[in-house]
């Protein structure tokens, strides 16, 4: 028996893992995604799995296949300098009487494949190049227009749309709009090179190059770089900007730049940008999710692990309270000050990178393994 029927608005990776979760404790689920499909809706190049992102996974049956498709690490990574010589060990943390790694690594088609196929498996209708035009809360639920001229009515409404969530504005009486962190990211698939066997951050002097496993003969190359809001880069440019500021570099950076880093058209860049919306997260039936409530920059791997731990902490607050309200703030609750402390610890290391000198006491190494061992800790 049904415990009720849900809208999710957004088909990304914290809908998705959402979807799964609330299908897994009895409710009927739609997912509407404005995208025109699978494809389409996928954005960047590779992903991070820490491990608590894995224990979230494994939460909703995702958490096999996703390492069976990438690349699973035995410590969280390495600290370099500009020339390539080691600085720190950075060994990560794991789940007490745990087999998961410490992190995985995979390519975002691959996450959003598997997300997509436990979903349809699990009973999850989900529809393509469709969204809302209204809102409108009842005494019978929440009733739903949607651009297509159809409607209907569910008992709850889940904002899932990302950090320009169309959502949002029916919970939070505030406009809340993301903030540009002043950095921006380039990323660039590239063959796994045999020392690329974790994470591995390469400090240079204006930016921070990285490295991630996301396969087994695949990687990802990001660069961290101070970058003016507003400024745009063409395409056809990508490739000479990026060598230029990896210029400095020896060492692996130095080598990925030589060999790889050629067609403009593979690199994607993108500004960082982060919020963190002040609980509760709901308003009456309709409730959010993900980046809609907590953007984080890239720092940490955290944003995809986070929309994903929502999704599992919801339906088990929905499935373990007695009404919507109470189980709703539990939610906020639940996930307020976990997500808070990554968007802050997340910014604090992308403005060391920006300007290391006006922050000599920074621990980059040091916040990162904190975070780590707090997100082992129960969600």
């Amino acid at each position: 028996m049904s415990r009720g029927s849900v809208l999710i608005v957004g088909g990304g990776i914290g809908g998705l893992s959402t979807a799964i979760a609330l299908r897994g404790v009895g409710y009927d689920v739609n997912v509407v995604e404005l995208q025109a499909d699978l494809h389409s809706s996928v954005y960047g190049v590779g992903i991070i799995q820490p491990v608590n992102a894995l224990r979230a996974l494994d939460a909703i049956g995702c958490a096999e296949a996703c390492l069976a498709v990438g690349y699973s690490t035995t410590a969280w990574g390495q600290m370099l300098d500009v020339d390539g010589k080691l600085i720190r060990e950075m060994p990560g943390s794991r789940i007490p009487d745990s087999d998961l790694p410490p992190m995985n690594g995979l390519t975002r088609p691959q996450l959003h494949k598997i997300l997509t196929d436990k979903a349809c498996e699990v009973g999850v209708a989900i529809e393509y190049n469709k969204t809302f035009t209204t809102l409108t809360e009842g005494p019978a639920g929440v009733g739903v227009v949607y651009t297509d001229g159809s409607a209907n009515i569910f008992d709850y409404v889940v904002g899932a749309g990302g950090v320009y969530s169309t959502v949002r504005p029916y919970v939070l009486r505030e406009e809340l709009k993301p903030v540009c962190l002043g950095q921006s990211a380039f990323r660039l698939n590239i063959p796994r090179e045999p020392e690329i066997d974790r994470i591995i951050l390469q400090h240079g002097p204006e930016g921070l190059a990285g490295f991630v496993p996301i396969g087994p003969d695949l990687a990802y190359l990001f660069y961290n770089t101070t970058w003016e809001e507003g400024r745009r880069l063409d395409q056809d440019k990508m490739a000479v900007e990026l060598r230029e500021r990896l210029a400095p570099f020896g060492g692996l950076a130095g080598r990925v730049r030589d060999k790889y880093v050629n067609d403009p058209a593979q690199i994607v860049f993108r500004p960082e940008e982060w919020l963190i919306a002040p609980a509760p997260w709901h308003n009456g039936r309709i409730v959010l999710i993900g980046d809609a409530v907590h953007a984080v920059t890239p720092h940490l791997g955290q944003g995809a692990a986070q929309a994903i731990e929502d999704g599992v902490v919801l339906a088990e607050c929905l499935s373990s309270h007695s009404s919507h309200e109470e189980a709703f703030m539990a939610y906020s609750e639940r996930r307020h000050e976990r997500c808070k402390l990554i968007v802050e610890s997340s910014v604090a290391i992308g403005e060391y990178e920006m300007d290391p000198a006006a922050h000599p006491d920074f621990d980059h190494a040091g916040l990162t393994q904190h975070v780590l061992e707090t997100m082992i800790q129960p969600i």
